[in-house]
């Protein structure tokens, strides 16, 4: 977020003839020592900014500067395009304004060449919601609350002190410290409902370390699985599994070799395959298997 913090406030200062460093910091909603180390970082790139102490004093640019394209080279400005175009597909809208006025600086007038969408087929309106909520919170520091369904469908109330927002194996998580239970906890996104930020101050401030030294994030032991997949299961199999897991048989299916966490998920993961999916090992996981699709079937059959 701060490379588009320092074109924004370079473009408000271009547009300003001067403004404070608190008036920043309300701005963008960030601490006035955040702006001044902002303002140091663009001095250092060379861009003239002075600053006058005392009443009517403010951060100003040197008269009648110009921003100068050429402080980056052609791969650094389809970098920065990139990053922004990334930010804005995750909620930023903000950031649209400024990718605008950038490509225009940069005369990049094929900026559509890739979108990034990160929301699941017809849910971008509730996803952009929750990211909302959620960037917020962490902006202000402050405890959210929310409805939780852990992977069981055991649904419980959090409040959690929130520290990063985490995209991981197709899916969005939040990473945070839970207030229940006194531990720092990664909650997926899909899982949170009813969500709302309280008035409740965060306490925790190294939230990187705690996330470190939290036995809680680290996985759960791995499970050595042997696997065969029809040749129908092609698309899954390229879409889950590394190349270097694949091998593919003389009739056309495929055999994995991998290790994956243990838990009840790997159950309903493995049933999703469906018929074109054979469990060859471990023979827990194969019997479990089978045993679940002999209830699911008397099920059935009890309803004929």
């Amino acid at each position: 977020m701060q490379i588009s913090r320092l074109f924004q406030i370079i473009y408000i200062l271009l547009k300003r003839k001067s403004i404070t460093a608190r008036e920043l910091a309300e701005h963008f909603e960030v601490s006035v020592r955040t702006i001044y180390r902002d303002i140091d970082a663009l001095c250092q790139a060379g861009i003239p900014i002075y600053s006058i102490q005392g009443k009517g004093g403010g951060i100003s640019l040197v008269d009648k500067f110009v921003f100068d394209k050429s402080l980056f080279s052609e791969i650094e400005q389809d970098k920065i395009i990139l990053a922004l175009q990334s930010l804005s597909a995750v909620g930023y809208d903000e950031i649209n304004d400024v990718l605008s006025k950038l490509s225009n600086l940069f005369q990049k007038s094929d900026i559509n060449w890739i979108e990034v969408d990160f929301s699941n087929w017809g849910s971008e309106k509730k996803q952009k919601e929750i990211f909302n909520i959620i960037k917020e919170s962490i902006l202000k520091q402050k405890v959210i609350n929310f409805s939780y369904f852990s992977a069981d469908g055991m649904k419980s109330n959090r409040y959690v002190e929130p520290f990063k927002l985490l995209f991981k194996d197709k899916a969005w998580y939040l990473q945070g410290y839970c207030l229940r239970r006194t531990a720092c906890r990664t909650f997926k996104i899909t899982r949170m409902t009813d969500i709302h930020i309280t008035s409740e101050s965060c306490v925790h401030q190294d939230s990187q370390n705690l996330i470190n030294n939290s036995s809680s994030e680290k996985f759960n032991e791995l499970i050595h699985l042997k696997l065969k997949i029809s040749s129908e299961g092609a698309y899954r199999v390229y879409d889950d599994f590394d190349e270097e897991n694949i091998t593919i048989n003389n009739d056309g299916s495929y055999s994995i070799d991998i290790s994956m966490p243990q838990g009840e998920w790997i159950y309903n993961y493995l049933l999703s395959f469906g018929a074109m999916l054979e469990i060859i090992e471990p023979m827990a996981i194969r019997n479990e298997i089978i045993n679940r699709l002999d209830s699911m079937i008397n099920k059935y059959n009890s309803k004929t």
